[in-house]
Parts: C-alpha cells; structure tokens; sequence
C-alpha cells in the first residue's frame, strides 16, 4: 500500500521516498513550502517544474558531477509526467569574466556533451543554453528593477569572485574599482533563470541556499507589487557532496583553479586520473584515518572514496577509515584512483563518442531545448507583461 508520501508525490519511487521525506521534513525546506502555498503561482497546474543550471566556464569535474549532476539524472530518473526538468548551460553567467569567444563556444558545446554522457537523457529532460533564451535576460532587467541594492551588496557572490573579506561593503576601494555591474546584479539574473520557468524546485547545496533565498525574496516583492504571478521556488537541498581540491584540501575543487593537478576531470583518461590522486596532498602519517581537520588530505580520499562507491550513510566516512586504516598510502591512493577510473570510464566513453560526432547531434540537441525552453519562459514572460500594463 503506498504512503502519505508517495501518494503525495507519485513521481518517486518507494526507494527514494524515505530521502525526500527527510527532505521535506527540513525546517528550512517546509518553511518554503509553507511560504509558497500561501504564493499563488503563475503556473498554469499543480506540475512540479524542476530547474538548476551550470556554467560552461571549464570542463566538469568530478566535484561538479558528484555534487549537482548525479543528482540531477538522479531526479530525471525517478520523475515521471507531468514532472518537467529543466537543465540549462548558463552561459550569459560566464560573461561575468572576460572570455575567449572561441574557447567560449567551445566549451559550451563540450559542457552539452558532458551532461549527455553522464546520463541526462534530451527525450525526459530540457537542456538548453541560456542566450537561447531571450526571456532569461527581459527578466532580469525587470526583476533589477524592483531588487534592493543594499540587499544584493550582503550577497557573497561578487566578494568571492573578487577574494575580498566576506564583510566587505561598495564602499571598500578594492569593491569600487574591481566590481562590476555584470557580477553585483548576478544573482538577479539567477533569480530570473529560475522565475521565468516556474521552478517549483530547484537542486541546490548548502553553500547556494542564499542565491535562492534572494529568488524567493524578489519573486515575493514582485508579487505584493503586482499579484501573485511568480511561482515560489522550494530548495531540493542534496546530501552535502562537497569535494575538495587534490592540491588544497581545505579549499573546494575547481574549474578554475590554477593548477589542473588540483581536479579530477570526468573526461580524464585512466592515467591523468592515478597520475593525480598519486600526488594529491596528504600527510606522512602511517596508516588511513579519517579526521578533516588533522589530515584534511586523506579524508578528502576517503570521502571522494565514499561518494563514488554510492555511499548512502549506511557507512560513515569514520568506518570507511577504519576498513583501509591498515593500507598504506600508496597502496591506498592506488584504490581510489582504480575505483574513480572504474565509475568514470563510461562517461568518458560516451563523451568521447559524442564530440568525435559530425551528424550534427549535439546541435539538434540545443536547438529542441532552445525551442521547448523559450515556449515554456513566454508563458511566464506573457503573464508578467499583463501585470506590469506591458502588454
């Protein structure tokens, strides 16, 4: 007999019901759900619209995949119609630095290919470039209108990219010569990736709660302003996947880290990837542990170890230690870098066969998410348009 839950939400399989109740259960999660029942929503029906985005700023890595894009096949695998997933390449974000227009588009079409391989299927998900779609950016412009900018200069985004303090204000001299207008109004356009499409849910990590607390904090101001027209999006927080870099340990692994040692590529070769996990930063204590704060090197392995093999919480990353405390480091390097080549080689396969494609696929590909994605955001563009006395 199905649950409370799975009657509530029929889209998820029995296996996967007991994590999203967890999820629903979150504090910070039923708060948004509360707050969005009490928003009227611009969505035509109750469908839940699943929406999340990635930049095509380098190739993915294995902390990229780990931490957003297994989850998304995750949820495109156990959703069923009327459930829409929306997947987008963000690539007007990436403007925010200045790029190579070739590297640029380059990536963006080895990015399409990335998501395809690991298991994004264009027949049960829309993917699609973001300077596809016009509305993305008419959004924004609106949305900026009514944004705070004393709301917008606590945000962390633009210290970060800039690598000021975290109480840094417009004020500071390094703010007000660096800063630009592209990277401060970031999160409006973020905000209006996200509105335009009537997300009910987007998959979010800890560390991007704040991006979609600003969402649902403009798309509330639109709606005292003119009408309940925005949907209120809830977070689909995912278990915390955070996967650090193999040079620094303390820090998250990046595209744009320095150097390429630092990161696991997914479309490395069973080489690059031993070659890197032999020198990721450990320490010469003997035998295997797991204790972040006295070997952040090693519990980085162990945790990386951890989300590969599928790891659910059955096993904590304390018992994970233990099981290869009497490995040497060597011998325990070797193991997590065979097990990484094992899950990766797949993808890297099927990536490989879409880039050496010539019929065009890839294209096709972007040009039906292009179109499917734009029909969608005009109807939200539409209503709002109304609302403002546009149209």
């Amino acid at each position: 007999m199905p649950t409370i839950f799975q009657r509530a939400h029929p889209e998820y399989s029995v296996r996967n019901a007991s994590r999203l109740l967890y999820q629903r259960l979150n504090p910070s999660y039923l708060l948004c759900s509360r707050q969005s029942r009490r928003n009227a929503s611009a969505s035509t029906s109750n469908d839940r619209i699943i929406f999340s985005g990635i930049q095509p700023t380098g190739e993915p890595h294995l902390g990229n995949y780990l931490g957003a894009l297994k989850q998304w096949v995750l949820l495109q695998n156990e959703a069923v119609p009327p459930t829409k997933l929306l997947f987008s390449i963000v690539d007007l974000h990436a403007l925010t630095i200045p790029q190579d227009p070739t590297i640029l588009r380059q990536r963006r079409k080895q990015l399409l290919a990335t998501l395809i391989a690991v298991g994004i299927d264009p027949k049960r998900s829309t993917v699609f470039f973001q300077s596809a779609v016009p509305a993305h950016s008419e959004l924004m412009w609106i949305l900026s209108t009514i944004s705070s900018m004393g709301y917008l200069s606590r945000m962390t985004q633009w210290k970060n990219k800039l690598q000021l303090p975290e109480e840094s204000t417009l004020e500071n001299s390094d703010a007000k010569s660096r800063l630009k207008l592209g990277l401060f109004s970031y999160p409006v356009l973020q905000a209006a990736d996200v509105l335009v499409h009537r997300a009910t849910d987007v998959p979010v990590g800890e560390d991007q709660k704040q991006h979609l607390e600003f969402t649902r904090e403009v798309a509330n101001g639109f709606n005292h302003l003119y009408g309940p027209v925005l949907t209120m999006p809830a977070p689909l927080i995912s278990p915390a996947k955070r996967v650090m870099s193999l040079k620094q340990p303390m820090l998250k692994m990046s595209k744009s880290h320095n150097d390429p040692r630092s990161r696991i590529l997914l479309t490395d070769s069973a080489e690059d990837i031993h070659q890197k996990i032999k020198l990721a930063l450990t320490d010469s204590e003997p035998g295997i542990s797991y204790d972040p704060s006295r070997r952040p090197g090693v519990s980085n392995l162990i945790e990386i170890l951890s989300h590969v093999q599928g790891g659910d919480g059955s096993r904590s990353f304390i018992e994970m230690g233990r099981e290869h405390q009497r490995l040497s480091m060597r011998a325990f390097k070797e193991h997590v870098a065979s097990t990484i080549t094992k899950h990766l080689r797949g993808i890297r396969e099927r990536y490989l066969e879409l880039t050496n494609n010539t019929s065009g696929y890839i294209d096709s590909v972007a040009e039906d998410g292009a179109k499917i994605a734009r029909d969608n955001a005009d109807i939200t563009l539409s209503s709002i348009k109304n609302a403002l006395g546009l149209s």
